[in-house]
C-alpha cells in the first residue's frame, strides 16, 4: 500500500514527525522483523515522502534503540526485546500508579465524561470479543489518565512505554479472561478517580500494572 503522508504534512516539521512515527509504529507492531533492513528509498516509496524526512527519523529510531545502523550494511531493525518488555512492566510498576494518583486530583469534567465512555463501548466490545477494539480502548483509558495527570514528563515516559508494548500487550489481552478481568479493573481504577482518591486510585493501578505484568509473562515464556 501506498501512503501519501506528503498530504498530511502541512511543514517539514509535521512531515518528519508523521513518517517516524508511521515507521516507529511498523516495527512496534511487528511489520519489520528484527535485524531487517531498512533502506530509505524503499521507505521513501513507500510512504510518498524524499528521503531526508526518512533519514531523519532512522537517525531518531536509531536513538531509541529500536534501530541500529551497520557499517558496511545500513540500517536494521532492533526492535524490542523480551527482556526490554520485562523492563518495561517493572518501571510502569512503579510509576503508573502515580499518574492515577494524580489524575484522581486533578481530572476535569470531560476527561472523567471519556472515561466513562470508554468504560461503556469496553464492554461491549468484550461481548463481541473484538481484540482488536479491546486493544485500542485499553490504550485510550491509560492515555486519557496520562493527559489527566497534566504532568508532561509522566504522560511522555508513559506514552511511550505503552507503546512500545503494544504487541505483546494486544496478545496478552486476547488471551482466555483477561479482557473481562482488565475491564473490571479499569471500572475500579475510574471509581476511586471520581470519588477524588489518590491513594485508591494508585493503589487499584499498581495492581492492574501487576496483573498485566504476570499474564503478560506467561504469553512471552510461549514465545
Amino acid at each position: 500500500m501506498n501512503f501519501d503522508l506528503q498530504k498530511e504534512a502541512s511543514d517539514k516539521s509535521s512531515l518528519r514527525g508523521l513518517v517516524f512515527h508511521k515507521i516507529r509504529e511498523d516495527i512496534l507492531e511487528g511489520k519489520y522483523e528484527v535485524g531487517e533492513p531498512l533502506t530509505e528509498v524503499a521507505i521513501s516509496q513507500t510512504l510518498g515522502v524524499s528521503r531526508t524526512p526518512v533519514r531523519e527519523a532512522l537517525k531518531q529510531l536509531e536513538l531509541e534503540g529500536l534501530v541500529t545502523s551497520i557499517p558496511n550494511k545500513g540500517t536494521v531493525v532492533s526492535g524490542i526485546s523480551k527482556q526490554d518488555i520485562i523492563d518495561i512492566y517493572e518501571i510502569r510498576s512503579l510509576i503508573e500508579g502515580l499518574a492515577a494518583r494524580w489524575a484522581a486530583l486533578k481530572i476535569t469534567d470531560e476527561q472523567l465524561k471519556q472515561l466513562e465512555e470508554i468504560i461503556e463501548l469496553t464492554e461491549f466490545y468484550t461481548e463481541k470479543n473484538n481484540m482488536e477494539h479491546l486493544h485500542e480502548l485499553d490504550s485510550s483509558f491509560h492515555e486519557v489518565i496520562y493527559e489527566a495527570s497534566n504532568s508532561k514528563p509522566l504522560k511522555h515516559i508513559l506514552s511511550d512505554f505503552h507503546h512500545y508494548a503494544q504487541k505483546v500487550r494486544m496478545q496478552s489481552i486476547a488471551t482466555p479472561g483477561r479482557a473481562q478481568k482488565s475491564t473490571e479493573e479499569h471500572k475500579a481504577i475510574l471509581e476511586a478517580i471520581k470519588n477524588k482518591n489518590p491513594e485508591e486510585a494508585e493503589r487499584l493501578t499498581n495492581l492492574h500494572v501487576k496483573n498485566v505484568k504476570e499474564n503478560m509473562m506467561k504469553y512471552l515464556k510461549k514465545g
